[in-house]
Formats: C-alpha cells, structure tokens, sequence
C-alpha cells in the first residue's frame, strides 16, 4: 500500500471514529434527557476501582449536588446512605455480589448534601465477570421516590388524624383503645362541647373551625404526651388515659382541660366562649371501644342534664 493510500485510510478511519464519537455523544445526550425525565438515573459501577460511571445527573441532582461536585465512586455513595438504612442496603448489595441473591434491589433513604432525606429505589445486576468468575461490573438504577414517601405518609396521616384538628380520629382511636388496652389500666373520656353551637350560629362555621383548632392545641398542651387525644367529629373529643379511675392525677388533667375550654378563645371577627361537659369511664376486662365509650357518654350526659360544665364518674 502507498502512502498516499495509507494516509488516506487514516483519515478516513479518524472520520468515521469521529462520526462514531457524535452519534454516541448524541445518544448519550437523549438517553440523559430521556432518563432525567422519567426521575431515573442510570448507573454502571466497576467494582475493582470502586468507579462509578453515572449516564445521567439525576443522581448528584436529587441530592441537591452541582454536575462534578461530587466524585462518582462507591465510597461517596455509601457515605450518602442514610445510617439507619446503611447495614441493609450494604447487605443486599453484598449478598448479589457473592452470588447469594440473583440481584441487587432497596428502598432505602439517602442523605442529600443539606442533609435532607430523599427515599431512593435502588436495583442492579452484575452484568460482566472476568475469566475467574469474579464480578467486575454491575448496572443498575436509582429512582428517586420522595415524593411518593411523601404521598403516602400524607394518605397515612389522613387514614389517621382529623383533617381539621390533625387529632387522632375514630378509627385510629379503635386501634390506640386496643393497644393501651393491653398494656395495663385505661380511662376512656367523653367531651361534649357546650355553647358551641351559639358559636357557629352566630359568627359563623369557620370561626367555629378556628374555636376547634385552637382548644385541639390547648388540649394537647395540658396533656401528658401518654394520653391519646381524638375527635370524634363535630364538637365530640376523646382521650384515651393510662390510668385508674380514682388515680387523683385524673381529675386535675379533667379539670385543666375544662378549664382550656372555659378560657374565651380570640378569633378574627371576635371572641368565642364555649364550655364542656365531660363524662369518664374505667374500662373493664371485656369492654370494647364503643362499649367503654357509651358508658362515658351516659356519665357526660349526666353533667349536660345538670347544668353543664363538669366532669362525672361513669358508676
């Protein structure tokens, strides 16, 4: 061959590697794009060296870093693991490696650079080994599942609390009744509000919501942290109470809550006085929620038929 020839091959074959260079720049553009859209980021780790090879910057990104702000190695990423979740995660990365799972797969949380808590799904395979059967290679996926964490405590909370008050409600009641139950004495107490309708009926339902919200907070500012606060709904309240009946503690909590009642609430278009009327009742062995509960509201409804603003004994 010429060396006019040989020269021409040359350049020929720099051409078509820098054609080949474009195309794959390219693409790795649009993989990138692609990925970054979907909240998917795409990685390759090669486990000798501990590189990490990102396709895109999703990763660094949802950890609050800037592009090259962080080394891509695997030491970085597992100095990122959230503590409580590192010993896992480690585990189920290991146990693919040596062969004793067929992949690597976590739901686990991250820390971002701020040291805030992002949820991350994590799955990879060995996808290459070296003549001995080592693993040399391994790709995978992270998918950043924040907001669908955040969601679903969100539906949890719903499932769980008053939506105005953020009290326990009923159902979540049921399920607290049944735990304290087991564990050793409970008092169940019936709170009916008095006056509350000339609340709404004279300056109106929202101020009615604010007179609700606030006594939730006084409410739970004069209770120790181990009686379980609720809402039944309307102007009803429930607390579930770690004690004996003639436990003297009883009837100074009663009375601090009456009294967060009686204080007259400021709102925005004015001043609202409320009362309530308050029955309690020692739950027996065989007792269910509502059972217990009904026998509150008859020692409640006592108070009510006498001139309300108390709290009596269920018998």
């Amino acid at each position: 061959m010429s060396e006019e020839a040989l020269r021409q091959q040359i350049q020929n074959l720099k051409k078509h590697n820098a054609r080949l260079k474009r195309i794959a720049h390219d693409a790795r553009n649009k993989l990138s794009a692609a990925l970054d859209g979907t909240g998917l980021c795409l990685w390759q780790l090669h486990i000798p060296s501990g590189k990490l090879v990102i396709f895109n910057r999703r990763w660094g990104a949802m950890l609050g870093f800037q592009p090259k702000e962080t080394k891509a190695q695997f030491d970085v990423w597992r100095d990122r693991l959230h503590p409580d979740d590192a010993d896992e995660v480690l585990k189920a990365f290991y146990d693919h490696i040596e062969g004793r799972a067929p992949y690597y797969e976590a739901l686990h949380r991250m820390l971002g650079k701020d040291d805030s808590i992002k949820w991350v799904l994590d799955r990879g395979r060995v996808t290459e080994w070296d003549e001995a059967g080592n693993p040399i290679k391994v790709t995978g996926t992270h998918i950043d599942m924040t907001k669908e964490k955040q969601y679903e405590a969100q539906l949890s909370s719903l499932a769980h609390h008053d939506p105005l008050t953020g009290l326990t409600n009923r159902h979540a009641l049921h399920t607290q009744y049944s735990k304290m139950k087991a564990l050793g004495p409970l008092c169940v107490a019936f709170i009916d509000l008095d006056n509350f309708k000339h609340v709404n009926d004279t300056l109106g339902h929202r101020s009615g919501d604010e007179v609700l919200i606030q006594l939730s907070q006084r409410i739970t500012d004069v209770l120790p942290p181990n009686v379980v606060i609720g809402r039944l709904g309307g102007d009803e309240f429930v607390l579930l109470m770690p004690f004996l009946i003639d436990y003297p503690k009883v009837r100074i909590l009663l009375q601090a809550v009456l009294d967060a009642a009686l204080t007259p609430f400021d709102i925005d278009n004015g001043h609202a006085q409320i009362g309530a009327s308050m029955g309690i009742a020692q739950v027996q062995e065989r007792d269910s929620f509502d059972e217990a509960l009904m026998r509150a509201d008859e020692a409640m409804y006592q108070i009510k038929k006498n001139g309300k603003q108390g709290f009596g004994l269920a018998g």
